[in-house]
């Protein structure tokens, strides 16, 4: 392989990295990411955080019905059955809740 193809070769891992790594668009292990939204899933406690999207969202408290998290640095509660809240750019939704974990919807708008 000749140093222009070898550069080139290079450049075009470096460039699928970083677009996979964008398209992703979240840095922990309990979210799961599509195109344009991502599903997060916390332990209920209090330093249970993820980031998602390019902002941080993090459990706050939850009730049997609702959960109160700050994404983005807004305090914002959900509930089952509620239409998705605007946050930071973002539409944010409860996806389930149980005495362990709740999980959530964080979309592009």
């Amino acid at each position: 392989m000749t140093k222009p193809a070898a550069r080139r070769l290079a450049a075009l891992f470096t460039s699928a990295a970083l677009g996979l790594t964008l398209l992703a668009g979240c840095s922990s292990d309990n979210v799961s990411c599509g195109l344009d939204q991502c599903t997060v899933t916390l332990e209920r406690s209090t330093s249970a955080s993820a980031s998602v999207l390019g902002v941080d969202a993090k459990f706050v408290s939850a009730d049997s019905n609702t959960v109160t998290l700050e994404v983005a640095g807004e305090q914002i509660q959900l509930s089952k059955g509620q239409q998705a809240v605007d946050v930071g750019g973002l539409q944010v939704s409860l996806d389930s809740i149980n005495a362990d974990n709740i999980s959530f919807v964080v979309a592009r708008q």
